[in-house]
Formats: C-alpha cells, sequence, structure tokens
C-alpha cells in the first residue's frame, strides 16, 4: 500500500514538473545556451591568455557555469575581472 501512494505522488510531481518546464522552457534554453557559449569562451580566452604568458585561467566548474548562464557576458567579465584584480 506505502509502494502505490508514493508511485502516485512521485508520477504526480513529475507531471507538474513537465507542465512547469513546458512554460519556462523559453528561459530554460537561454540560460543553457548562455551558459554553454560561455564556458566555450572561457576555453579559448583561457587558452588566447596562455599563449601570452598570462597566468590568468579561469576554472571550468559548476559555479563559473552558473555565474555565465545567469549573468551572460557580464558574468564572463566578472569572472576574468577577479581574477585579474588578484594579481594586482
Amino acid at each position: 500500500m506505502g509502494y502505490g501512494v508514493a508511485a502516485i505522488v512521485i508520477i504526480c510531481v513529475l507531471v507538474l514538473a513537465i507542465g512547469t518546464l513546458k512554460q519556462k522552457s523559453k528561459v530554460l534554453f537561454q540560460f543553457l545556451a548562455r551558459a554553454v557559449v560561455g564556458l566555450i569562451s572561457i576555453y579559448f580566452c583561457n587558452e588566447m591568455l596562455a599563449l601570452q604568458n598570462i597566468s590568468v585561467s579561469v576554472g571550468m566548474n559548476p559555479v563559473s557555469f552558473v555565474t555565465v548562464g545567469v549573468l551572460g557576458v557580464s558574468g564572463f567579465a566578472l569572472l576574468y575581472g577577479i581574477l585579474f584584480y588578484q594579481i594586482l
């Protein structure tokens, strides 16, 4: 009896989550697009700085993924700005 109730609750939560994601799909897609493009930009910028012998490298981790995904270009600039400020 307990498993049946748990299964019904889980199914209801999944249906509600799918409905919410359908309505919020544009926001989610924009976040993911900004985050992926941001991480690719961070990679290439790190490589470019390494070729110039500049010892500044932004890590590619969940924090930078969320920062660039939420803030976009300004998040990208923020991450590099923090590192350049630290080397002053």
